[in-house]
């Protein structure tokens, strides 16, 4: 997946905004999506979600589009955020960590300071019943079972990486925005943007809300995304601006 990135040739600009041409996708019920993946400036915790959309997205909006905003700067924006300063592993989160994921993927909680947060958001027995089971299958082929026992959006819980290319993610980590449709809501009311928050990298995408007034299914999102439009943090690209076309391939 990802083929399109790094492709000097996809890159536009209007009014002054960066974007790239990911592509045209069809979804399972034939409905046809142009994706542009929008850059911003590396956003700080607290900034204006209304204006990063007023800033980067509106120049470019058409009737008919929507929008995803990545679930790592809408947490940046509503100030979900811990400090290794705020976060002490303990005991079992250093014991833990080595066994629950890997670098590889960029999503375990290989981390001794992401696993705390996990202990912290789910409870010691919750956590401890998804490692034992996940160690028990991992040999056969079974992955991600930690993530779905332990639930609560936890595979959301980014940064503390010391290799990152962006300073501030060596000792901060981002969870999962609360209230997402609220959030959704707010963005469509301040910007006439629909807008969906999708926590999405190349293994998954999930869907954590959208506004009320979003133009498409949970099925057609899925579609549209199929592929991490997105990229990788590293690339500033957390705005997708999905354009259903109505023409015929």
């Amino acid at each position: 997946m990802g083929g399109f990135r790094n492709v000097e040739s996809a890159r536009r600009e209007k009014d002054g905004i960066v974007y790239y041409d990911r592509g045209i996708l069809t979804g399972k019920d034939g409905t046809r999506y142009q994706r542009y993946a929008i850059q911003t400036h590396f956003v700080s915790p607290g900034e204006d979600k209304c204006e990063l959309v007023r800033r980067y997205v509106l120049p470019l909006y058409e009737p008919g589009d929507c929008l995803s905003f990545t679930a790592k700067v809408m947490g940046m924006c509503t100030n979900n955020v811990r400090t290794m300063e705020d976060t002490h592993p303990g005991f079992w989160a250093k014991r833990l960590a080595p066994f629950a994921g890997h670098n590889s993927t960029g999503i375990g909680m290989h981390q001794p300071y992401k696993m705390q947060l996990v202990i912290e958001i789910c409870g010691l027995p919750r956590v401890l019943f998804a490692a034992v089971v996940s160690a028990v299958t991992r040999p056969f082929g079974v992955h991600g079972l930690f993530y779905k026992i332990c639930g609560h959006g936890v595979a959301g819980i980014d940064g503390f990486y010391p290799d990152s290319s962006f300073e501030i993610y060596h000792s901060l980590g981002v969870i999962n925005p609360d209230h997402p449709v609220e959030n959704c809501d707010e963005i469509e009311k301040a910007t006439g943007v629909p807008t969906v928050v999708m926590d999405a990298n190349d293994f998954d995408q999930n869907q954590l809300g959208k506004g009320t007034n979003f133009p498409l299914t949970d099925s057609q999102i899925q579609d549209a995304m199929a592929d991490n439009p997105s990229g990788q943090g590293d690339e500033l690209t957390p705005f997708i601006l999905i354009r259903p076309l109505h023409d015929h391939p």
